[in-house]
């Protein structure tokens, strides 16, 4: 995956889809910031809408289930992805920022042995996790993001931090609290900001691995190894449990509890 002329070129990019939804071009230094949606919609209709002249909405990019990338907007304008904004000293993200879209239908009810989203498509539990908001204090259900989408994501933002300096991660959750909860919490932001940023935060002097976490879903298995093949070692851990974080591999940390064990590190938030 590359950049040339602020578009995007790679095996897993498809043909663009150009949005004229856009305000022109960044000021000299921007975008420095990347901000990380859900679409709340299938990838159809999300592309259309995001593309529609008559919709004040648009982003950068769309990424599909199957972690395939469509650009709508060229690297160096500005897209219409954040609204109403303001984080840390700054307002209105827009003009600072890259927006990414991911197909995801965001938060899900349970109807009989299925999950619904909003427009009505149904998903079996698999596809679903019971997780707390970081902005909230009860557990819903969320739809889940697919591998191929977090590496899909995680890639493009380590080919927008070697072309634009891009130094902030963000979900329109931390910019726009009160208004939005995307990506949500079956989305690994914690994890993908320190694995592409955290050399930057070392440097500060922040530590690399946390020592101390709260468990973000409702039973998480503690495993033996870290894989999803490790065998379980103890009863899975409940929302809220409080765990000492001891070592960290390929994204999963060695917690410990009243027993040692391995658990994957995107449904753990990190205590301050």
């Amino acid at each position: 995956m590359e950049i040339s002329e602020h578009k995007l070129k790679g095996e897993n990019v498809r043909k663009a889809v150009w949005s004229k939804n856009h305000s022109g071009k960044f000021s000299a230094g921007m975008p420095d910031t990347v901000i990380v949606h859900y679409t709340a919609g299938p990838y159809r209709a999300s592309l259309n809408t995001l593309t529609n002249p008559r919709v004040s909405a648009s982003a950068h990019i769309l990424v599909d289930r199957d972690g395939s990338i469509t650009q709508l907007i060229p690297f160096n304008v500005i897209a219409w992805h954040a609204g109403r904004s303001a984080y840390k000293g700054r307002s209105g993200f827009n003009k600072y920022s890259i927006g990414i879209e991911i197909v995801n239908s965001g938060p899900v009810k349970k109807s009989g042995n299925v999950y619904r989203s909003w427009f009505g498509s149904a998903y079996n539990p698999s596809d679903v996790i019971e997780a707390v908001h970081r902005n909230q204090t009860r557990s819903k259900y969320w739809h889940i993001y697919t591998e191929e989408q977090i590496q899909a994501v995680t890639d493009l933002c380590r080919v927008l931090i070697e072309e634009y300096k891009i130094e902030n991660i963000y979900g329109h959750e931390e910019i726009a609290p009160k208004r939005k909860t995307d990506p949500g919490p079956a989305f690994p932001l914690d994890r993908m900001r320190e694995q592409l940023l955290g050399t930057n935060r070392a440097e500060e002097g922040e530590e690399e691995i946390p020592e101390l976490g709260r468990v973000a879903v409702n039973n998480l298995n503690i495993r033996s190894a870290p894989k999803n093949s490790g065998a379980k070692v103890a009863r899975p851990l409940k929302i809220g449990s409080k765990v000492k974080i001891l070592d960290e591999s390929n994204g999963w940390y060695k917690v410990t509890t009243e027993i040692e064990g391995w658990v994957s590190g995107k449904y753990i938030e990190y205590e301050k």
